[in-house]
């Protein structure tokens, strides 16, 4: 859900068996996924599916570049929340922070950088107006 007073957005995660290694913690590469789910759903609160985005206005978004802290494990069936807010929104690009907690002890933070591209020739293309209009924006500190 996507606060106003925040701009930040909150997404539950549960962690699956299927997310765990051997060792049952969270495999590192999953808490990327679990980002990318809490992106989508910060841009689906804000009113835009990414499947219409590319079937309207003709744009995709990919990860140009990711950089995560790994700081205390996740666990089979702990419920994680990861807070997602925007930093910098510029023409192309977005810059998301984010940081998974497990009740109040903090996991995972992050830093992802998502490009919009042309959807049929993946050439850097501007953000829609109206999604760039709709999506918030983290206050600087």
């Amino acid at each position: 859900m996507t606060s106003p007073e925040r701009r930040s957005a909150v997404h539950p995660v549960r962690v699956y068996y299927e997310d765990t290694d051997h060792g049952g913690v969270v495999y590192h590469a999953n808490y990327l996924r679990f980002m990318e789910r809490a992106r989508t759903e910060m841009l689906r609160d804000c009113g835009f599916e990414l499947d219409r985005l590319e079937q309207d206005d003709g744009v995709i978004f990919a990860v140009r570049r990711a950089s995560l802290d790994f700081i205390a494990p996740a666990r089979f069936n702990d419920l994680l929340r990861v807070e997602t807010e925007i930093t910098v929104k510029g023409a192309v690009r977005m810059i998301f922070a984010q940081k998974i907690y497990q009740q109040e002890r903090l996991l995972c933070s992050g830093e992802v950088e998502v490009v919009c591209l042309e959807a049929r020739r993946f050439r850097p293309t501007a953000i829609p107006a109206r999604l760039a209009a709709a999506i918030p924006l983290a206050p600087l500190p």
